[in-house]
C-alpha cells in the first residue's frame, strides 16, 4: 500500500511526538509543573524521609494534561474525552486533581477496570487448566464487579471467598475453590497464600505447608442434575478434629463439627495479622505506581524486604483504620504527591541511563509502563469508532460479547484475540502478576506500526475525520485536535510548526495529512504507554 511508502514521514512525525517526552531539563513542558499545587499527605511524609536517605527527592509535579490521562487509565482503564481534558485544564479550583478522582470511583468503567484485575488474581477463566465454565466464570464475574462498585470491605470480600458453600452457579464465591488447577488441600493452600498473603508457599517448609493445607482438608466437591453445576462444601463426614497449624506457627485443633475454613479466615483477617493488610495494600500500590513496596507483590517473603517498611506499615494501619476499604488506600495513593510527581527521569537517578554515576532511586519518579493489552484496544476501538467482537463456540454454552462492551468488562479470560495475546494479556491460569506481559516486543511494534487492522481504524475515524474536516481552511485546528484526542494534551508550538509544515509540504490531502499525524502519535511512547 502506497501508505508504507511514507513511513519514514511517519516515523519522524512519532519522534516528534515523543521527543520532549524524553528531554532531560529542569521542568519539561508540556509534562511538569513548576509548582506544586497538590498538598502533601502521610504518603509523602514517608515516602521524602526514604528518598533523603538516598541523597534524592520527588519530580516536580506532572502538568494538569498528564494527570488527567494518568488518572483515567490508573482508575477506569480508559482515555479521557477531549471536552473532559479541555474543562479539566481549563479548571482553575486548586482541588480539581481531588474532586476528580472522587468522581471517577463512580464511574461504571471504574467496577469494570478493577474486576478485571481481580479476575486476573482470582483466575476467572472457563476453560482449560482452570475450567470454571461460562455459566460459572459469568455469575463469579458478576459477584466481583458487585463488590468492586459496592466498595465491599476487603475483609468481608476475603471471608465470604474463604467460606462460602453452595452451587457454583448460584453461590459465585465458591468458585475460588474451583478455579485452581487442584483440588488437593496443598492445591487450596497454595491458592490462598498467593491471593490473600501474596506469599508462594511452594517455597515454604514442608511442615509449614501442611501445617495450612490441613484448613481445606474438607472441602469437597459433588455434582448435580444440572450441566457443569457443581456443589462445593465442608464434607460433614470428616468426622474427626482437623489438627492444623497458622502461617504464623501457631497449633490449632479443630472441632469436627466446625468448617476449618471459618477459622482460618477468622485468623487471616484478624487486624493483628499483618500478612493480610500488608498483601493487598501492597498490590494496589503496584497496581497504581507499576512497582510494589515489596516487589513482586506476588512474592513477599522475609529475603525479599520492603522499599520502604514505613511506608507499608502505614498503609497497612490505614487500611485497618478505615474498616478495610480498599478505595481510602487508593485515595491516599492517587492524592500524594508521589503519585502526581513526574515521570521524567532525573539524569542521575535512573539506572537505565548510560551515566557511569546512574543509579536507580524508588520512588524518584512516576514508573512509567506500557497499557494493558484490553485498555490499548478499547483505546484504538474508542478512537477507530468500532468496539471488537468476542465470541466463543467453545466450550458451551455459546458466548458472544457485542461490539459495544468493552474489553476491560470481559469475563472469561479463555475469550482472547491475537491482539490480545500479542500486547500481554495474562492467561489467568496461576494467578501470578507475571502473566501479564508488560514489556514490549518487537512484534508488538511491527504490529502498531505496518498493521492494517491499524491503518484501517485510523482511515475510519469518526474522530479523525472530524478533526480533518476542522482543519479544511486551518490545518492548525486539526493538528491541536487530533493532539488532544490521542495524547489528552495540546501540542507544543515546536510540535505545532513541525505538523503544520508536514501538512503543507506533503502535498497530501487534509484528511491523508492528519491520518499520518495520527498514526505517528499512535506509534509514539507517549501514547502507548501510561506516564
Amino acid at each position: 500500500m502506497k501508505r508504507y511508502y511514507r513511513l519514514p514521514a511517519i516515523v519522524a512525525l512519532a519522534l516528534l511526538a515523543c521527543g520532549s517526552f524524553a528531554a532531560q531539563q529542569a521542568i519539561v513542558e508540556p509534562f511538569e509543573n513548576a509548582s506544586w499545587t497538590t498538598p502533601a499527605n502521610v504518603i509523602d511524609t514517608h515516602v521524602a524521609a526514604a528518598l533523603a536517605r538516598q541523597g534524592a527527592s520527588l519530580r516536580p509535579q506532572c502538568s494538569d494534561a498528564v494527570f488527567i490521562r494518568r488518572v483515567y487509565l490508573d482508575m477506569i482503564g480508559t482515555l479521557p474525552l477531549p471536552r473532559e481534558v479541555d474543562a479539566f485544564l481549563r479548571d482553575t479550583r486548586p482541588d480539581k486533581r481531588a474532586k476528580l478522582i472522587d468522581s471517577l470511583f463512580l464511574r461504571e468503567e471504574f467496577a469494570d477496570y478493577w474486576t478485571m484485575r481481580w479476575c486476573d488474581v482470582l483466575r476467572v477463566k472457563s476453560e482449560f487448566p482452570i475450567n470454571l465454565w461460562p455459566n460459572a466464570v459469568q455469575a463469579y464475574h458478576r459477584w466481583i464487579h458487585d463488590a468492586v462498585r459496592n466498595n465491599r470491605p476487603y475483609d468481608r470480600f476475603a471471608r465470604e471467598l474463604l467460606t462460602s458453600s453452595g452451587s457454583n452457579f448460584r453461590v459465585p464465591a465458591v468458585n475460588f475453590y474451583r478455579a485452581v488447577q487442584g483440588r488437593d488441600p496443598t492445591s487450596l493452600a497454595k491458592a490462598v497464600a498467593l491471593t490473600f498473603m501474596g506469599e508462594r508457599a511452594e517455597r515454604w517448609p514442608k511442615s509449614r505447608l501442611d501445617g495450612m493445607s490441613a484448613f481445606f482438608s474438607k472441602v469437597a466437591y459433588k455434582k448435580t442434575l444440572e450441566w457443569k453445576e457443581e456443589i462445593v462444601y465442608a464434607n460433614p463426614d470428616a468426622d474427626k478434629p482437623v489438627k492444623a497449624v497458622f502461617p504464623d506457627g501457631k497449633a490449632v485443633t479443630i472441632p469436627a463439627n466446625v468448617d476449618p475454613r471459618q477459622v482460618f479466615a477468622g485468623w487471616l483477617i484478624s487486624p493483628s495479622n499483618n500478612a493480610f493488610a500488608r498483601n493487598i495494600v501492597n498490590r494496589l500500590w503496584a497496581w497504581t505506581m507499576g512497582r510494589g513496596i515489596i516487589h513482586e507483590p506476588d512474592d513477599i517473603r522475609p529475603d525479599n524486604p520492603p522499599a520502604c517498611p514505613e511506608l507499608l506499615a502505614c498503609l497497612e494501619k490505614e487500611l485497618v483504620k478505615s474498616g478495610y476499604d480498599l478505595r481510602h488506600i487508593l485515595r491516599l495513593i492517587l492524592n500524594s504527591r508521589t503519585y502526581q510527581q513526574s515521570s521524567v527521569p532525573h539524569p542521575l537517578l535512573d539506572g537505565n541511563m548510560t551515566s557511569p554515576s546512574a543509579r536507580s532511586v524508588e520512588f524518584a519518579r512516576y514508573a512509567v509502563r506500557q497499557l494493558d493489552a484490553e485498555v490499548l484496544i478499547d483505546a484504538l476501538s474508542w478512537i477507530g469508532g468500532e468496539g471488537e467482537s468476542y465470541s466463543s463456540p467453545i466450550p458451551e454454552p455459546y458466548t458472544f460479547i457485542p461490539k459495544d462492551q468493552r474489553t476491560i468488562a470481559l469475563a472469561d479470560g479463555s475469550i482472547t484475540s491475537s491482539f490480545l495475546t500479542t500486547f500481554g494479556r495474562p492467561s489467568r491460569d496461576t494467578g501470578l502478576l507475571a502473566e501479564r506481559g508488560s514489556q514490549p516486543t518487537d512484534t508488538q511494534r511491527l504490529y502498531m506500526l505496518n498493521s492494517s487492522d491499524i491503518q484501517r481504524r485510523i482511515d475510519r475515524s469518526p474522530r479523525l475525520q472530524m478533526a480533518a474536516n476542522a482543519g479544511r481552511r486551518n490545518p492548525v485546528n486539526a493538528i491541536r485536535m487530533i493532539y488532544l484526542t490521542l495524547l489528552s494534551r495540546y501540542p507544543t508550538d515546536d510540535e505545532e510548526r513541525i505538523a503544520l509544515h508536514y501538512y503543507r509540504t506533503s502535498g497530501l490531502q487534509p484528511r491523508q495529512a492528519a491520518s499520518d499525524l495520527a498514526w505517528a502519535l499512535i506509534n509514539s511512547k507517549e501514547f502507548l504507554c501510561r506516564h
